[in-house]
């Protein structure tokens, strides 16, 4: 993993009516102390946090808190959006395999930070949250809703875009807003599947989960994941993993 400043991620871009284009979703700086504050403003427990993971080699993973519930991958697309996905756009076959998933729209431009974060947030068994709080209320209203649905739920959501907004200002990395050429790094996330068996890629701007394959390990599986992606030139170097565990 290289990179000279932390990346900041997106999927699209909308102008707003503004002399100067803004996006209304701004890209996150993949860092594990800026997701942290986001989530825990929005309602995640103070005893989950985010983690960074350091490197793939065994003996960095050895340090990495236990267990990790799911994992949140920055990383720079080699090629088109379009033809990035077509190698592997997951199914809506596949949207009972998960507890949890939801589709990224134009609108939400460069929300896929979040929406990798509600992905592995809302497949854990672990993670329950106050239903008073930004997260819980979005929560209860994705109940029973289609992945189309909760996409509309998110874009509607004033309070969740406020503290957005909010989070994106915060960082190491210069702001990026309304330039969609300087964003060039994507956010998904890892979970397993309702059954605990198989390793699951969710990607809002797909068609639906990805399956990857038997896995008795997230973190591992999503690092063999990621490693296939670089092999076959998908992805560049230039990306991070973060995890979502047991705060320390």
């Amino acid at each position: 993993m290289s990179s000279n400043e932390a990346p900041v991620a997106a999927a699209a871009v909308v102008e707003d009516d503004e002399a100067k284009p803004r996006f209304k979703w701004p890209p996150l700086e993949s860092n594990p102390e800026v997701f942290t504050s986001y989530l825990h403003g929005i309602g995640l427990p103070s005893t989950f946090q985010v983690g960074e993971v350091f490197g793939f080699d065994e003996d960095l993973l050895a340090f990495i808190s236990q267990p990790v519930l799911g994992t949140v991958v920055c990383f720079e697309r080699l090629k088109p959006k379009a033809e990035f996905n077509m190698l592997d756009n997951g199914s809506a076959d596949n949207y009972d395999r998960v507890n949890f998933y939801m589709h990224q729209s134009g609108t939400l431009d460069n929300a896929c930070g979040i929406v990798a974060c509600l992905h592995a947030m809302f497949n854990s068994p672990l993670v329950s949250v106050d239903e008073d709080t930004v997260l819980g209320r979005f929560h209860r209203r994705c109940l029973g809703q289609t992945p189309d649905e909760r996409c509309k739920e998110l874009e509607n959501d004033d309070d969740f875009k406020r503290a957005h907004r909010s989070n994106a200002a915060k960082g190491q990395s210069r702001t990026i807003d309304g330039d969609q050429s300087k964003v060039r790094h994507h956010f998904i996330a890892y979970v397993m599947d309702k059954k605990g068996k198989q390793l699951v890629e969710l990607d809002g701007t797909k068609a639906g989960p990805v399956m990857v394959g038997e896995c008795s390990d997230v973190l591992r599986g999503s690092i063999q994941a990621i490693r296939g992606k670089l092999e076959r030139g998908e992805i560049s170097e230039s990306l991070s993993m973060m995890t979502l565990g047991l705060a320390d």
